[in-house]
């Protein structure tokens, strides 16, 4: 990510998902055990709440660099 700063908040929605996906990558590096675990996390409701707490704690970082859109 070169810059957290972008025009919008949807485009800092956009890009706290992006580094949410990009730091699993960089944790889970072979991307066979990724696919393989995605039907475990996608049927698992935790799992899922605990990605989403993750997106927004991303997204109040990009909001922080962003002023909040002020």
């Amino acid at each position: 990510m070169p810059s957290l700063i972008t025009a919008t908040p949807q485009e800092g929605r956009e890009l706290a998902i992006k580094m949410a996906r990009k730091s699993i990558a960089a944790i889970q590096t072979d991307p066979e055990v990724r696919k393989k675990l995605r039907n475990d996390y996608a049927n698992d409701t935790a799992q899922l709440i605990a990605s989403a707490n993750v997106i927004a704690i991303e997204f109040q970082t990009i909001a922080k660099a962003n002023n909040y859109w002020k």
